[in-house]
């Protein structure tokens, strides 16, 4: 029989930590797809939570996909079919889970399909103002890797990518800049740290922007994804 800890005084409403208790559980795999949750009672009783939050908690957890609660049937977790990962407050409760690998296997397998072709449409449609953005963190990524300065790199490698896919010209493509920022971040932190910078790369794909050259930075792209400094090997998905 699983537990819930007790939910602690937060200055985020009390329903959306209930919410992320939960949804941590669900994520890991500790509870299971069509497994049914406790007895409202029993939840509020073990998280502590009265029963309006508790329910305006599964009300959360229903939108982003991860449960469905029936009259007289009770509340079940979905398959991941149903899960939204591509909500903002979904993959930043994924950052909670101990083993967040799998997620950011299956992310650079995402990367890889949708990220060339980004690459390509902003060495098209990049303006000037962007690629002058492109200019300033890509300068600020070759000092940081003279410098050995993994954080500095971080942020600027996010910023990098982030810029990219904002200088598509496609509005399809600016969630992959906005939405994924949180996962993208940790992506990059546990992909880089103890590995090289991969600044060659980065420079193949910033020049071929910059010179407008689309069909380089699709493969320029490719280049870098399938670089084994990404350090993370795609995993089949569930």
């Amino acid at each position: 029989m699983f537990t819930f800890p007790v939910v602690e005084g937060s200055k985020r409403r009390i329903h959306i930590q209930v919410a992320r208790q939960i949804a941590r559980k669900i994520l890991s795999g500790e509870l299971h797809e069509n497994q049914k949750l406790p007895s409202e009672m029993e939840l509020c009783n073990s998280l502590g939570v009265s029963r309006t939050a508790l329910r305006e908690s599964t009300k959360l957890l229903s939108a982003k996909g991860l449960i469905e609660s029936r009259p007289k049937v009770g509340t079940h977790i979905l398959p991941r079919s149903h899960w939204h990962f591509l909500d903002s407050q979904l993959l930043e409760w994924i950052q909670d889970i101990d083993d967040i690998q799998p997620f950011l296997s299956q992310f650079l397998g995402l990367r890889k399909a949708i990220e060339p072709e980004a690459c390509a449409f902003a060495a098209m449609n990049a303006t000037a103002e962007q690629r002058k953005s492109l200019s300033v963190y890509f300068q600020e990524m070759t000092e940081a890797a003279e410098n050995f300065d993994y954080q500095s790199w971080i942020i600027n490698d996010h910023r990098f990518h982030q810029t990219i896919f904002l200088s598509t010209g496609n509005q399809f493509y600016v969630p992959f800049a906005n939405i994924l920022e949180t996962i993208f971040k940790q992506f990059i932190n546990h992909s880089s740290e103890g590995g090289r910078f991969c600044l060659k790369e980065h420079r193949a794909i910033y020049n071929s922007i910059m010179a407008g050259d689309s069909k380089q930075a699709r493969i320029d792209a490719q280049t870098l994804l399938d670089d084994e400094n990404q350090r993370l090997a795609l995993v089949a998905n569930d």
